[in-house]
């Protein structure tokens, strides 16, 4: 993540650095952007007005980590085994550790906050400190990992929330103010414009990314922070930057406030995200397929399977189907409705354009659940305790280029862990049997006792583990 051009997670920044805090003002929505009137400061077009009102809406947040540290020992197979023989020697250590990042008040009478996930993620302690000072202990509502999106709550009077802009509706050239703390230093203010939408970066595999670029300056420290219009009203939460050495060069990424705004009210009602599904498998229209289809441009998603029994099977969907809107927003690739329909709800209805053999057909789409669930280390194998299992999304595995179950978190100083296996590792076969589904997976590794041989793939290489 640190070579040139390479896309950078504003992660949270050192215990040194102090916390981001942001704000937002409570204004009557205008029919458009381009009828705000920005306010006169002493004769002079000034955007202070408007920042003095929305600041109390944003805080600082201070996370305080355990980290692991590798015994450099373990390492060598010859240490290990000596080790092994003499009673065995710690593998990791744990060190604390402090990190800073941002969030957005945005129901001031529950108190709920809003931040990126990345910057709680590895929190066993979590403050949350308001512009004039407070400081309050913050219990952590949710938090998902494929939007990195977190929510939290304090207990506290006096709050001030911030209004919500439709994000749908921002366009390119819309003049943006970001405030955060980049490298600590607090209550930095930064503007610009929205620079494209709709931007899909790669930076998290199988992650739903529909983000809004700026040139608006985000360092790292604005993690969590905001993103907001004239108006005072939040458009997006930064979240991203491409940089060649970490700091801005003008290309940053905050996700949709709509988006993030649905990922709350589910982590809110239910604690985690309950992904959508409508079962279809599918890819980009590409220059030579809009050629082969006999279409007029190279967009929308060309359905090539449908899974039996599916929403999608059950509306009618069939493979050469071309998806060219979903719920009335032209479809531009394949990611960009697994991004719309994962968003949705179970129950939710997807009105789908199709075009099929050169005709126009309206399709309509019941979102479905997704059946499979992640599965703990310890139900299957004693080995394996400490490590949760999960699918490997369809996102993931055209990424990876294989099938097989994805492992989500190994506990430190686990079985799971000094088993050898390491969160991200995909299992794609065991005991020689390759892997399809997180069902075949249950079933093979489901053994209490005996040895298991798993076949995992790791980044761009692969290795087999023993369990045993």
């Amino acid at each position: 993540m640190s070579r040139s051009f390479a896309l950078k997670v504003l992660a949270p920044l050192a215990v040194s650095a102090g916390l981001a805090s942001f704000a937002f003002m409570t204004v009557a929505p205008e029919p458009a952007q381009a009828n705000i009137v920005v306010p006169m400061t002493q004769g002079v077009p000034s955007l202070a007005p408007m920042l003095k009102t929305v600041m109390p809406a944003v805080v600082n947040i201070s996370v305080t980590s355990k980290v692991e540290i590798q015994n450099p020992l373990m390492q060598d197979p010859f240490f290990r085994r000596f080790f092994e023989g003499q009673g065995g020697a710690p593998e990791q250590q744990e060190r604390e550790a402090q990190s800073t990042g941002s969030g957005v008040i945005i129901d001031a009478a529950k108190g709920y906050v809003i931040t990126n996930n990345h910057v709680v993620e590895q929190a066993d302690e979590i403050k949350v400190r308001l512009s004039d000072d407070r400081e309050f202990d913050a219990k952590l509502i949710g938090r998902d990992p494929d939007t990195d999106v977190a929510v939290l709550q304090i207990k506290a009077e006096k709050l001030t929330a911030i209004p919500l802009a439709d994000s749908d509706k921002a366009q390119v050239g819309d003049f943006v103010v970001a405030i955060g703390s980049p490298f600590g230093l607090r209550q930095t203010v930064t503007s610009g414009i929205i620079s494209a939408t709709g931007r899909a970066t790669g930076i998290s595999e199988g992650g739903y990314e529909d983000f809004i670029q700026t040139d608006a300056s985000i360092n790292p420290g604005n993690s969590g922070g905001a993103l907001v219009n004239l108006r005072g009203e939040l458009v997006g939460i930064p979240s991203n930057i491409l940089s060649r050495s970490g700091g801005n060069i003008g290309i940053g990424f905050a996700i949709p406030i709509n988006q993030a705004s649905s990922v709350m009210k589910q982590l809110v009602e239910h604690g985690s995200v309950q992904r959508g599904r409508i079962g279809v498998v599918g890819q980009d229209v590409t220059p030579d397929l809009a050629k082969a289809f006999g279409l007029p441009s190279a967009r929308g998603a060309v359905v090539a399977q449908v899974v039996p029994d599916s929403p999608a099977a059950k509306a009618g969907l069939k493979p050469e189907d071309i998806i060219l809107e979903a719920n009335g927003r032209e479809v531009q690739s394949f990611a960009q409705l697994r991004n719309a329909v994962g968003l949705m709800r179970v129950g939710d209805k997807v009105d789908l354009k199709v075009m099929r053999e050169g005709k126009m057909r309206n399709l309509t789409v019941v979102v479905g659940k997704d059946t499979e669930q992640a599965a703990t280390g310890e139900g299957l194998h004693p080995a394996l305790a400490g490590a949760l299992f999960g699918p490997l999304d369809e996102a993931s595995a055209k990424s990876a280029q294989t099938t097989g179950v994805v492992v989500q978190k190994v506990a430190p100083g686990s079985p799971a862990a000094r088993t050898g296996l390491r969160p991200e590792d995909i299992v794609i076969a065991v005991n020689r049997v390759r892997i399809e589904n997180m069902a075949q997976f249950q079933k093979l590794a489901g053994v209490k006792e005996g040895q298991l041989l798993m076949h995992i793939q790791r980044g761009n290489g692969a290795l087999f583990l023993i369990v045993r």
